[in-house]
């Protein structure tokens, strides 16, 4: 009985839904509109398909339409494929479509890979037939054939090139040992939830004419500024880097560093580089070791940096800004502290020199010291967005606004009138001067006394 009823319901529903006797129109001056007549996709590697992309035909007119066709005209062997209200099909045949209502047309595109090595266009299009109309849309795509990295391993000295894209799908390892280097140029994307783990040394070395990057697989504009896509770049404990002249974006953590260097090189060196839109934090260390000169840090969920158990951390002529639209951040950007817990802590070095800590809350610095005795700080001539009056001193300059030309357009220089001009302390005898610390973010030239932060005004 209760089945007999479910039927009923259901032959009910659809009759009200169905008007049989509405008179179809063969004027050919009748036609139907088309939300888009051409569909752009942005760029797709090679064998990974796009987001669906969504074309609604609607029948203005009071009678109703018989669509006799609507096809792709590369058919089944188009990289394109169709759904067509709620069926995957490259044509359909006499669909009639009532007064006053619409059809929904889902597209896709999955390109085959090639022997190209730059972006290529493929090209499509639907052609919906109706009352002796055609009307078309135009199906546009650009490709990219890619190297594909499922759970890679590297155990030999290894180099990536600028001449195809890297998609890493898992996690690719760099075990002790081995050295991954990095060309300039080179782009490296990651799958959903991958990520890099660092065992021996990652040289990452861009250059400002043609800087790394590293971000998400997803390169429709939806995703662009999405934080995190992929997991990020953990440096294990036997593991170096050196990442300069880069764009990190749009992962969980950035950088995890855990522990100090076991070998004679510096655990991590940061350089030239933006690392943006983390849904945790720009960097995480454990105990650990970084070294950051002239780089642009924003947009993250909790923590631009994030450093505790101790550690060393030398830090200049960096750009921490502080803004995040899309978190309710309560932490200051830069977080450090010397212990791990209650009973466990180390020796904490910090030296901050000539960098903006800014941002949208009260305090923007926040050092917690278990014991004063293992904690050695010097910190000058910074411009910090502070409630600690510790600060002021050394050069340092206290809740003065850096007059960023425009945070909301990501445009982290400072404007003429800026406080930050000309206050930085001269670095020009710092040991990594020359080799780090002489240009800018910018690729200009540093000259003392510089502009606090990243970039040189």
């Amino acid at each position: 009985m209760r089945s007999f009823y479910y039927s009923l319901i259901t032959l009910i529903i659809l009759v009200s839904g169905c008007r049989k006797d509405e008179r179809i129109s063969t004027d050919v001056n009748t036609k139907l509109t088309i939300s888009n007549t051409s569909i752009l996709f942005d760029t797709i590697f090679t064998s990974i398909g796009s987001t669906t992309k969504n074309i609604k035909i609607l029948n203005k007119n009071n009678e109703a339409l018989n669509i006799s066709e609507i096809k792709l005209s590369g058919g089944a062997s188009s990289p394109f494929a169709l759904n067509i209200n709620g069926l995957n099909l490259s044509s359909r045949n006499n669909l009639i479509l009532n007064g006053k209502d619409s059809l929904n047309i889902f597209v896709k595109v999955t390109i085959n890979p090639d022997a190209k090595t730059t972006p290529f266009l493929v090209q499509d299009s639907i052609i919906i037939s109706s009352n002796g109309n055609r009307q078309t849309i135009q199906l546009l795509a650009y490709g990219q054939n890619a190297v594909f990295i499922n759970n890679g391993i590297i155990n030999t000295n290894t180099t990536w090139n600028k001449n195809l894209p890297y998609i890493i799908n898992g996690t690719i390892n760099i075990l002790n040992g081995a050295t991954l280097t990095i060309q300039p140029g080179a782009k490296i994307y990651f799958h959903k939830d991958a990520e890099m783990n660092i065992e021996g040394f990652l040289n990452a070395s861009g250059n400002y004419a043609e800087p790394i990057l590293f971000c998400s697989d997803r390169l429709e504009t939806i995703y662009s500024n999405e934080p995190g896509q992929w997991k990020g770049i953990y440096i294990n404990k036997t593991g170096n880097g050196l990442i300069k002249n880069a764009t990190i974006k749009n992962a969980s953590v950035g950088i995890t560093s855990d522990s100090l260097s076991v070998n004679s090189s510096s655990k991590l060196i940061v350089s030239n580089c933006v690392i943006k839109n983390m849904q945790v934090a720009a960097y995480v260390g454990n105990h650990s070791e970084l070294l950051a000169f002239n780089n642009l840090f924003y947009n993250c969920g909790n923590y631009l940096i994030y450093a505790i158990g101790g550690g060393n951390y030398n830090i200049k002529q960096n750009t921490f800004a502080g803004f995040n639209p899309n978190f309710p951040r309560k932490t200051a950007a830069l977080t450090f502290s010397d212990y791990l817990n209650n009973k466990a802590y180390n020796k904490l070095q910090i030296e901050l020199a000539n960098n903006i800590i800014w941002g949208s809350l009260n305090n923007e610095l926040d050092i917690m010291k278990k014991t004063s005795a293992i904690v050695q700080l010097n910190i000058f001539n910074n411009l910090i967005k502070t409630s600690s009056s510790s600060y002021n001193q050394n050069g340092n300059l206290i809740n003065s606004d850096p007059l960023f030309n425009s945070f909301s357009l990501e445009n982290y220089n400072v404007s003429a009138s800026s406080v930050a001009i000309k206050k930085g302390i001269d670095l020009s005898k710092d040991q990594y001067f020359t080799t780090y610390l002489s240009v800018d973010l910018n690729n200009k030239p540093r000259v003392f006394p510089s502009t606090i932060g990243c970039f040189e005004n």
